[in-house]
């Protein structure tokens, strides 16, 4: 029998060789496609098959394609030629909330907003709050240790996770980390399975840090300065002023136009469609406070500055943020780029993003998590009407731009990816900020885990 077949027997209906179906794992929201067709799609409803099919794959050497949502925006879930894919999106329950140890056992199919629904009952949360939180995965959030809007003051998803049970490439089960809070027996396998991207093991379990919901009041800064450079500026001195707000955004001009254009004048409430836009969120019993100290650090920077602190205008303020994607993607396909720097360099990048889009022609609309200085300059390309529905392409000199300013962030000593991952679309530049030791020890750690190469071959490694 072939492993098609094998899998069919074990699985059953489990098993789809749709081609609409296995067309659409081919993509994620990078807009990238990975080229042919997948042999399978397994849409698992327990770690029983997700064991099953690592087991048929492991005896055959097939790639396996771990698969949440596909809201990846680095081409890491995306299905290759001939591989199966591994689809998690049906173990979505929620096995065990426990208040008192402010804690959530889920499988990895959970949605994010499901979650934190499901927590809201307790006066809790999960913490993680990335921008696609009301479509993405818990499973996915933690492959890719995704951030988001919140995650300078409540910390990426590695420090929610405290346990995990995964099913390793022969499929056998590895359980991982702990309940408690504190533990530091052995290696932590937990921290280095997060952030993973589907390379080491397929999650099928996770065990959650639930975060009491902030008390007290929740107040909204929205402040707009002549440029970016000038904005980034002062949300460094907000930092530097020791303070820690729960948001802190900035959208340059360029974006900034673009997004009051898609929303209107009355869903932008004021915001001027000229320089750099800063928003700010304090929370917590010390809200007000925190807020009257960062609106005096934001207008001695020269910023024009409004604050809210009713639910409604605060809401609308943040849509001007959230609208990025969706305002951009009015123009065409988006490459979101991903880069961070020391928060003290954050003006420096922006310095460097412009000076490329100057000398390229190249337009790269950004936007930031200015409290962690991480960065998502934007490619729009526009839809060529000759391709009708060909794959969208990546143009040659979007990409030479795009390693530039991934080099400028290496160079102001920071990092590729703050929080999307390396995927199919950065391991070309990967090894340049490892290193040539800690790539060689990445790959043999990748090796004790996978020794057959097949799961999720070529992301963040070459095959």
């Amino acid at each position: 029998m072939t492993a098609l077949e094998r899998l069919q027997a074990e699985l059953g209906t489990h098993v789809s060789v749709d081609p609409a179906e296995l067309a659409a794992t081919r993509t994620d929201k990078s807009g990238w496609v990975a080229p042919g067709m997948p042999l399978a799609i397994v849409h698992a409803a327990s770690a029983r098959h997700v064991q099953a099919t690592l087991r048929i794959a492991a005896e055959d050497r097939i790639p396996v394609i771990t698969r949440g949502a596909g809201t990846g925006l680095a081409g890491g879930a995306c299905g290759t030629n001939g591989s199966i894919v591994l689809s998690l999106a049906r173990m979505n329950r929620i096995v065990l909330i426990r208040p008192e140890d402010e804690l959530a056992v889920v499988e990895p199919g959970v949605l994010n907003g499901d979650l934190n629904a499901a927590l809201a009952a307790h006066g809790l949360w999960f913490a993680p709050d990335p921008a696609s939180r009301a479509i993405s995965t818990v499973g996915g959030n933690i492959a890719t240790n995704a951030g988001g809007l919140l995650c300078a003051k409540y910390g990426v998803t590695r420090e929610a996770v405290l346990a995990l049970t995964v099913v390793l490439a022969d499929g056998s089960l590895l359980k991982t980390g702990r309940a408690t809070v504190k533990g530091v027996t052995g290696y932590d396998l937990t921290a280095l399975l997060t952030g993973s991207e589907g390379t080491l093991g397929v999650i099928v379990e996770a065990t959650v840090r639930a975060r009491a919901v902030p008390a007290g009041e929740t107040v909204t800064i929205g402040a707009v300065f002549p440029d970016v450079a000038q904005a980034a500026a002062a949300s460094a001195l907000v930092t530097a002023a020791r303070l820690r707000p729960a948001v802190m955004e900035l959208i340059d001009p360029v974006a900034l136009a673009l997004i009051v254009a898609y929303l209107g004048p009355e869903l932008t409430d004021g915001v001027p469609t000229g320089g750099a836009f800063l928003l700010v969120q304090t929370d917590g019993p010390a809200s007000q406070a925190e807020a009257q100290q960062a609106v005096a650090v934001l207008r001695g920077a020269g910023g024009e500055v409004r604050v809210s602190s009713d639910a409604a205008s605060a809401d609308r303020l943040l849509a001007v943020r959230r609208a990025a994607h969706p305002a951009l993607a009015a123009h065409g396909e988006v490459l979101i780029e991903d880069v961070c720097v020391p928060r003290s360099r954050l003006a420096d990048m922006f310095g460097r993003i412009a000076e490329i889009s100057a000398r390229t022609g190249i337009p790269i609309p950004t936007v930031a998590h200015a409290g962690d200085g991480n960065l998502h300059p934007n490619f729009v390309i526009p839809v060529d009407p000759h391709r009708g529905n060909a794959e969208p392409v990546v143009p040659e000199a979007v990409w030479a731009a795009a390693g530039e300013l991934f080099r400028a962030a290496l160079e102001l000593g920071g990092t590729l990816t703050g929080e999307h991952g390396v995927g199919q679309l950065k391991r070309r530049w990967l090894a340049e900020e490892l290193g040539d030791q800690s790539f060689a020890l990445q790959r043999q750690i990748k090796a004790v885990f996978d020794p057959l190469g097949i799961l999720n071959p070529g992301t963040m490694f070459e095959v």
